[in-house]
Formats: structure tokens, C-alpha cells, sequence
């Protein structure tokens, strides 16, 4: 599943969607004229031009990683939000969830008694065996797990859903956190949490205890795979018998743990990160079990830190400070609003989608969509790295994409899962372990493409390569990505080119390698992959040059899809604006042409400003580039945009035609 990342923001709803007749959220026309810096060259810097006024006067809240529109969008929610879920009956499982979060009193009175019982199971396992069946029931359960288990399509037989098992255990979020130097500060409260959670749970001699985990864990890291490898879908796609998983990883008990997952009888699997599930047995079945034990107990502490009493979640945000550079805890209102989004996404949506999200807006994005994929399709006819074969084959599996607007046809039914207004502990234990159960039902049955990835209020897109759709959820549809009443340019410029960007993720680095029917299959001839793998080494070059935060370069192997995506999102929405004037030239509007207003607002949704932490982190764990370089590493290599703008040799960020990226 590729995602288009907007922000560091969690899914949240929306506010309302403007209809036709009403004005623009942002200025006259669609985009905010106030946020520009016109003392910067457009060539000198795209996203400065853009929105350098913007961050001059803004700073970024407390309780906040970053600032811009993505924040905008979810900070606009929260109110929207709030109303619908407190004004939700008491006895509903909405109105139960919230009230039990809220009731700050009563979690403190409850302080951790509930957590008590889990830890107490977690130290009183006493062998491998019983601690393998503990792992396999975390899932659904209390704990980490060594390995990650995931039900998607076969990527050999698309219909079928199969199990995922792929390398986990870490609670830094990547691997470079314990192997580099620039993570040390993070490395560090990272170790003073977990010597905090251990000594809040009453685990003897805590600090030595800590200092074992973390080494651990350091462990994984060494034989974890780095995330640019784990994007080959071709790397990560190794099945295995049962018998052969036991052949190849021997030293851990695959049939207990797969059983107390859930699912015993298991006969066949796909590794992802081969080498590293290896690894991961043989780790366990080295690491002393009191170390697995106080590894557990320490990643349990601090994933329901958020659900404990004032001193339990006061720990685990001197680790989120050092973790994001926010130095204020979110509003408690607001925190309960993500735990019942979470945990009820599609309840809470069914309410969202019908009183936010009008029949109009799904619409003119089905307009849009349709648009887009006609302008994908002569991007395609005009490719001079394709075969005429592999033209078709591209064709073929365009035609074939479904488009997925505003919410899903069907919605999850939650009624078998118990909220109890005064239990907030239980609630969350009870809702993971029937998110756990609900995914437990696809495994071994026919894939149901109408399911969603995405809640309706989420404020995202994504492509879902193994089943060949695109999915647009409601929470994105609204300025500035998506505005009714603003100019066209801006809709393409924004919406549109994240359109494009779900779109061309079918043709990418990893999506030529699926087919029309989402079987995993290179339908490119060896001619073809090496002409475009030389445009992507191309832009490559460009990515690894960019340096958001001092002394660390964007990874542009990590990045290339993404980046690909943004380049040929931009592209072929640009195309679809032109045929949509049909032949007719574009308005002058504010004094600005239709290709000018097409690329600021193309810049404007992009809008964001990140603490150094936050980017650093996005950096080693995220195949998205920094916002500002998703602004300016696609605008220079667009024709169009060095027309629009008179950027000239001399500008920082020009580019001659011959080193200009030719993907699309």
C-alpha cells in the first residue's frame, strides 16, 4: 500500500466542504496571496516564493511538531470532531469511549491497577516456550512482538489474503536510532523511559534491567533491514511452508506462537524481511529470558502509558519531546478524540461522511479522477523508455484502476465489541484485541477490494497496489487540497496533483512490478527498466543532494517512489488542467495566468513547518521527502514551470533541459 503522507498529523475529520455557490476558503480565487515572499526568486526557491511569508510569522505550537495545512486541516477537525462526538449518547460506544477518557478523575483514582495484572503475567512467564505463546498474543494483547504479522493479498495470488510475517520489536521508531550518532539524544531518553516505565511497574533492579533492553533492541536493530530495502515488493515477498519456516528459522516455535496469534493450522506464509525473521529467531533464542521478559514489560508500559494516570503519561512525553521537539502535551479533549477515531473509525465516519461530506463534492472528484487517468493514459501513449507492448500493458492496468471517493459502499459493523464508560483501560484492551480479531477473518478468504485502509475522515490518499485502486477518503477533500468554489487551477494544482501521485504509483520503481490484476509481475521489458531506472537515478542524484536539516541529506534510494509520484502527479495534473480549458486559453486572474496559479497552489498544499526532530525523524523512517522538497524537487523538473515563473540560468534552483528528470 503506498500512502501519500501529508504532514505529521494523526487521521482526523474534517470541517464542512464548501459548496459551488460559496467563496473560496482561501483568498478570492483558491490560495492564500498573503503567504508568498515576492523578495524570493521562484528559482532561487519555489517554496519560500510560495510560503516563506507564511513562516516568517509562524511558529509552531507547543503541543505540535510541526506547523502548516496538513495541521490546519486536522486542528480545523477538532472542534468538528468534538461536537459530534460528545454530543453522542453516553450509553452509545462513541459517547462510552470518549467519557471514559475523559473522566481524568477517575483514571487517576484507578491510577495502575489494570496495568498491574498485565504486568504481572508479563514477569511471571517462565520459559521460551510460554514467552513465544506471549508474543503471538500480543497482537490483539499486551506487549511488543518480535515480528510483525499482516493479512494482505498473496502477492502471487491477489485474490487470496495470506499472513505477512516481517521483523519488528523495536520502540525507537527505525533502526538508525540505535546504530547512528545523530540519534543519540533520542537513544538516550529512550533509555530513561524505559528505566522509568520498569520502575513505575515495579520490575527489580530497573535501571540495570532498562540498560539490558536497550541493548536488545540494538541487537535487532543490527539485523533489521534498513527501510529503503523493505520498499522492493519483489525482496519482500518469500513463501514459505510451515514446515520450511521451521527449516529456516528452527530455534523459534513457530506453531505455538502462530496458534496463540490466533491462528493455528497455518500452513503457508510470506516472509517480508527474510533474513531478518531469521535472525530475529535465533536473537530469541539467545537473549536471556529475563531480558525478553523486561523488554516486554517496557514496551507494554509505554503503549498504554497514554491510558494510565497523569504520572504514567507525563513519563512516556519526556521521551516524545526529545522523540519530536514538542514541548506541550496535547489537550486531553483532543487526545480523546484520537483514541475514538482510532478505535471506532468507521462509526465515527458513518456520522461524518453524511453530515460533512455532500453528494457535490464526490462528484467533482469523480470529474477530477476521470480526468486525471485520461491524462495519465496519454502520458503513457507518449513515453519514449516504453515498448509499444508494455505501453499497452501500462493501458490496460489504468483502465482497470478503480477510483475510491469519500467513503466505502459498506461500512464495519462494531457491534460486537463491549465500551464500558467507566473502564478506559479495558475499552482499549478490548478494542485492540477486536481490531485484531476483525483482521483475523480476511486471512485464507477471497480479497474484498470494497474494504478500506483509510478511515473517511482521514486526511490522506493511498494506492493500494495489490488490488490496483486508489483511494481519496473525505478528510482530504477540503481546502486547501480540494475546494468546490475555488479556481480550477488551484483544484488541479492541489487535489490534482495528488490525484496523479496515487495514480502513477501503478507505474513506479515498485508498481511496475504488479500487474493490471495486482499479481506480482514485471510486465516490463529488461530495455524498458533500464531507460527508466536512468531518468530515476536522475532525480535521484537531485534528492540525495537536499539537505533539510544540517548534516543530513535526504535518502533519495528511500524516497524514489514518493518522489516519483510527486514529479509525475505534478505532471499529469497539468495535463488534465489544460484539457479541461479545452482549448480555450486560461483567465488571467489577480494578475496571475492560469499556469501560475496552477503551480502556486500545487506549492500551497504543501505548506509546512517542522521542527528539526520531527524532520530528522521523518528523514530515517519516512519514504516521503520533507514538504519543502516536495515543492521544489518536482517544480524544476517541469518545462512549464520554468515558462511560468521566467526562472533563468543563475537561479539557485534551475536546471538545464538535459538534467531534467524525464520519467513522465
Amino acid at each position: 500500500m503506498r500512502i501519500f503522507l501529508l504532514a505529521a498529523v494523526s487521521a482526523v475529520a474534517i470541517s464542512g466542504v464548501a459548496t459551488a455557490a460559496d467563496k473560496p476558503m482561501y483568498g478570492a480565487w483558491g490560495v492564500d496571496l498573503t503567504a508568498r515572499d515576492l523578495a524570493v526568486k521562484p528559482g532561487n526557491d519555489f517554496n519560500k516564493y510560495a510560503n516563506g511569508a507564511w513562516e516568517k510569522r509562524t511558529t509552531i505550537p507547543a503541543d505540535q511538531a510541526s506547523a502548516g495545512v496538513g495541521y490546519d486541516v486536522y486542528n480545523r477537525s477538532q472542534d468538528q470532531l468534538r461536537t459530534l462526538i460528545e454530543t453522542a449518547a453516553p450509553s452509545s460506544q462513541i459517547g462510552g469511549l470518549y467519557r471514559s477518557f475523559i473522566d481524568e478523575a477517575k483514571v487517576e483514582a484507578v491510577d495502575d491497577a489494570p496495568l498491574k495484572v498485565d504486568v504481572a503475567a508479563a514477569m511471571a512467564v517462565s520459559s521460551k516456550a510460554e514467552m513465544a505463546r506471549a508474543l503471538g498474543a500480543a497482537h490483539g494483547g499486551f506487549g511488543p512482538d518480535l515480528f510483525s504479522l499482516d493479512i494482505y493479498p498473496d502477492a502471487k495470488t491477489p485474490e487470496i489474503n495470506v499472513l505477512y510475517i516481517g521483523q519488528s520489536g523495536l520502540g525507537l521508531p527505525d533502526r538508525d536510532y540505535y546504530l547512528t550518532e545523530g540519534f543519540k539524544p533520542q537513544l538516550e531518553a529512550y533509555k530513561a523511559l524505559a528505566t522509568r516505565a520498569l520502575t513505575m511497574a515495579g520490575y527489580p533492579e530497573p535501571a540495570k534491567a532498562a540498560a539490558d533492553v536497550v541493548a536488545f533492541e540494538t541487537a535487532i536493530a543490527k539485523i533489521s533491514w534498513a527501510v529503503a530495502d523493505r520498499r522492493d515488493v519483489e525482496k519482500t515477498y518469500n513463501p514459505v511452508t510451515l514446515d520450511e519456516l521451521k527449516a529456516y528459522a528452527p530455534e523459534f516455535p513457530w506453531a505455538d506462537y502462530l496458534a496463540a496469534a490466533g491462528m493455528p493450522g497455518l500452513t503457508k506464509v510470506v516472509l517480508g524481511e527474510k533474513t531478518a525473521v531469521r535472525d530475529l529467531a535465533k536473537l530469541f533464542a539467545d537473549t536471556p529470558l529475563e531480558t525478553l521478559k523486561a523488554w516486554r514489560v517496557v514496551q507494554g508500559v509505554v503503549e498504554m502509558s497514554p491510558y494510565l494516570s497523569k504520572r504514567f503519561v507525563d513519563s512516556r512525553f519526556e521521551y516524545i519531546k526529545a522523540l519530536t521537539g514538542q514541548t506541550q502535551l496535547r489537550p486531553r479533549w483532543k487526545r480523546g478524540v484520537v483514541l475514538v477515531d482510532g478505535s471506532l473509525g468507521e462509526l465515527v465516519g458513518q456520522a461524518y461522511a453524511a453530515k460533512y461530506f455532500p453528494p457535490s463534492s464526490k462528484a467533482q472528484m469523480q470529474v477530477l479522477t476521470d480526468n486525471l487517468k485520461v491524462a495519465m493514459a496519454a502520458r503513457i501513449n507518449k513515453a519514449p523508455w516504453m515498448a509499444p507492448a508494455t505501453k499497452q500493458a501500462a493501458l490496460a492496468k489504468l483502465s482497470k484502476m478503480k477510483v475510491m471517493v469519500g467513503y466505502p459502499d459498506k461500512w464495519r459493523d462494531y457491534a460486537g465489541l463491549k465500551i464500558d464508560a467507566g473502564d478506559l483501560y479495558g475499552n482499549v484492551r478490548r478494542s485492540g484485541a477486536f481490531e485484531w480479531a476483525y483482521k483475523l477473518q480476511d486471512l485464507g478468504q477471497p480479497v474484498d477490494s470494497g474494504k478500506w485502509a483509510m478511515t473517511p475522515q482521514t486526511v490522506n490518499a493511498y494506492n493500494g497496489g495489490l488490488e490496483n485502486k486508489i483511494v481519496f477518503p473525505a478528510g482530504i477533500l477540503q481546502a486547501p487540497y480540494f475546494d468546490p468554489a475555488a479556481d480550477p487551477a488551484v483544484n488541479y494544482g492541489a487535489i490534482g496533483a495528488v490525484i496523479g501521485h496515487e495514480i502513477s504509483h501503478g507505474f513506479d520503481d515498485q508498481g511496475r512490478k504488479i500487474d493490471e490484476t495486482g499479481k506480482l509481475r514485471d510486465w516490463w521489458t529488461a530495455e524498458d527498466a533500464k531507460r527508466f531506472e536512468a531518468q530515476a537515478a536522475v532525480l535521484g542524484a537531485q534528492y540525495n543532494t537536499y539537505e533539510p536539516v544540517p548534516g543530513m541529506k535526504i535518502n533519495g534510494a528511500l524516497t524514489m517512489g514518493e518522489n516519483i509520484a510527486d514529479l509525475a502527479g505534478l505532471q499529469v495534473a497539468y495535463d488534465a488542467y489544460h484539457a479541461s480549458l479545452k482549448g480555450k486559453p486560461a483567465p488571467v486572474i489577480g494578475g496571475m495566468t492560469g499556469d501560475q496559479r496552477f503551480f502556486l497552489a500545487f506549492a500551497q498544499a504543501w505548506q509546512d513547518k517542522t521542527r528539526d526532530d520531527a524532520l530528522k525523524q521523518q528523514m530515517a523512517s519516512d519514504p516521503h521527502s520533507p514538504s519543502n522538497f516536495r515543492v521544489i524537487g518536482p517544480t524544476r523538473n517541469v518545462d512549464a514551470w520554468y515558462a511560468a515563473f521566467g526562472v533563468k540560468p543563475g537561479d539557485k534552483f534551475y536546471l538545464p533541459p538535459e538534467k531534467r528528470s524525464r520519467i513522465w
